[in-house]
């Protein structure tokens, strides 16, 4: 599992059928790239895989429960709500294999109250990133990333995107092939942003960008500037 990435390794998605994973299967799969929605449940998953299909019918794109779909490349995105991370992790656990490399994308946000913001929730290890990091087997490395992409632009094709994503994670290797995945979608700009103890710092820009969207009733990503540019 722990080949580098190519154009023949499919990319799984665990909780495909939610707004961003449902996105996320769609623009990676219009990049060319294969795809394995996962779901707890295999018929919804197939459904989306289905829903994939209709919008780009040569779109190479399975539906699977989330176990199944974790084992199909080294690369697993998890694109579920915080409240089920750590539900997924532990379902996760035989499937996972040393080499692989999770993207955490959760994020620990409490339920808007009121019409108020949304908050963040306190994790103990400091992030959602950290306690995936904790829950995953031996020899897996979370990477954290895409938390300031919108889940319904990414699930539009005809939106464009031109916004930079913060990518987190202890290993160089990691965030250079995870950010080798996240620059197939046409507009955004991976950048690294240290190691995964940045990730609680990323994360909170997450309900900053919803209170931000809400008001100019937008889908505002971020863009840094004064980088240098890449040789």
């Amino acid at each position: 599992m722990s080949a580098p990435v190519s154009g023949q390794e499919t990319i799984p998605i665990v909780g495909g059928t939610g707004a961003l994973g449902f996105g996320l299967a769609l623009r990676l799969a219009a990049a060319g790239r294969s795809v394995a929605i996962g779901s707890r449940d295999a018929g919804r998953a197939e459904e989306a895989a289905g829903r994939v299909r209709e919008q780009l019918p040569d779109a190479r794109v399975e539906g699977l429960e989330n176990a199944e779909a974790a084992t199909r490349g080294p690369i697993v995105f998890l694109a579920v709500p915080f409240r089920a991370q750590s539900e997924n992790l532990t379902n996760l656990k035989e499937a996972l294999t040393e080499g692989q490399v999770l993207v955490d994308a959760t994020v620990p946000l409490a339920a808007a109250v009121s019409g108020k913001a949304t908050r963040l929730l306190g994790v103990p290890q400091g992030s959602a990133a950290q306690q995936a990091q904790e829950m995953v087997p031996d020899g897996v490395t979370v990477v954290s990333a895409l938390h300031t992409v919108s889940a319904a632009t990414l699930g539009k094709l005809s939106a464009e995107l031109d916004e930079d994503v913060l990518v987190t994670g202890d290993s160089k290797e990691a965030k250079a092939r995870v950010s080798e995945l996240i620059e197939l979608i046409p507009g955004l700009r991976a950048v690294d942003a240290g190691k995964l103890e940045v990730a609680r710092l990323v994360e909170g820009l997450t309900p900053l960008l919803i209170s931000v969207n809400i008001r100019h009733k937008t889908h505002a990503g971020i863009k840094l500037t004064g980088l240098p540019e890449r040789k």
